[in-house]
């Protein structure tokens, strides 16, 4: 499966990278903010994507509004700090399949992954 990590940090990616690798996904892309994201995902064609709120250039959500307006159905994951309930509903109006708050565990991720591609395959 694609999966792309699209999130400032490098430390963040490196993370994600290994929790993805251990549930044995290894075709993955990374992206350090929306515009690079944007770039290469008509490339990559991503099943997955996890992503950060609080990015220079373009933030996460404006990132889903762009990629929503084209892709309807790749599952995406957002991965942030921002754990404000107010935050959380305007990402999933904005088209985020799920939600996962840093910092978080690698147990908790695999979990929000495997609920997500569950949920998305059956709908």
């Amino acid at each position: 499966m694609r999966v792309m990590l699209i999130d400032d940090s490098k430390t963040m990616r490196n993370i994600q990278k290994s929790v993805l690798k251990q549930l044995g996904y290894t075709e993955l892309e990374e992206a350090c903010d929306g515009q690079d994201a944007l770039s290469k995902i008509g490339a990559f064609q991503p099943e997955l994507i996890l992503l950060d709120w609080n990015m220079p250039n373009m933030d996460g959500l404006t990132f889903v509004k762009s990629f929503r307006s084209t892709n309807k159905t790749t599952p995406i994951i957002m991965v942030t700090t921002e754990a404000e309930k107010s935050r959380v509903i305007e990402a999933i109006k904005a088209g985020v399949n799920n939600y996962v708050v840093k910092p978080f565990t690698p147990d908790v991720l695999s979990q929000r992954i495997e609920e997500t591609l569950s949920r998305c395959a059956s709908s």
